[in-house]
């Protein structure tokens, strides 16, 4: 499967010279607007980091990797056919351990990479939630962008 964010001119030819080189049947899927936003990359990064810097307990990439597991991997299967046929055919066989494993770097599992903005504001929200219960002081989303 292949995902083109189109930003500019150039890149629309880009894209056409692609589908151009593919052999037919193809499925083709557009949508307007962009899929996610830098500012919730960023915020996403930075909460992880706090709550590792705040609870000591692990640090901020195996905070990542189990947000991933425990609240990205269920918004993908529920919205994303394709994404819950490969999760469900390559990770979900495996350990709990594991599964942490394949969510880090360098396996990092695509799963928010890949979010919708809509997704990832869902997403957020379950992160926030979970660290919030865990007294971490959070960045407000209002305030990343100062």
């Amino acid at each position: 499967m292949t995902t083109q964010t189109i930003r500019s001119e150039n890149d629309k030819y880009n894209l056409y010279d692609l589908i151009n080189d593919m052999t037919p049947p193809l499925t083709v899927k557009i949508t307007e607007g962009i899929d996610r936003s830098l500012e919730q990359n960023r915020l996403q990064q930075k909460w992880h980091t706090e709550a590792a810097q705040q609870l000591k307990d692990e640090s901020a990439e195996d905070k990542r990797a189990y947000c991933k597991l425990h609240f990205g991997v269920p918004i993908r299967r529920e919205h994303d056919e394709d994404f819950k046929a490969a999760y469900d055919r390559v990770i979900r066989p495996l350990t709990y351990e594991q599964k942490l494993e394949a969510m880090k770097i360098p396996l990092d599992f695509p799963v928010t990479r890949d979010m919708s903005m809509k997704e990832k504001k869902e997403y957020l929200k379950q992160v926030q939630d979970f660290y919030r219960g865990l007294n971490v002081k959070l960045t407000e989303p209002q305030e990343q962008s100062k």
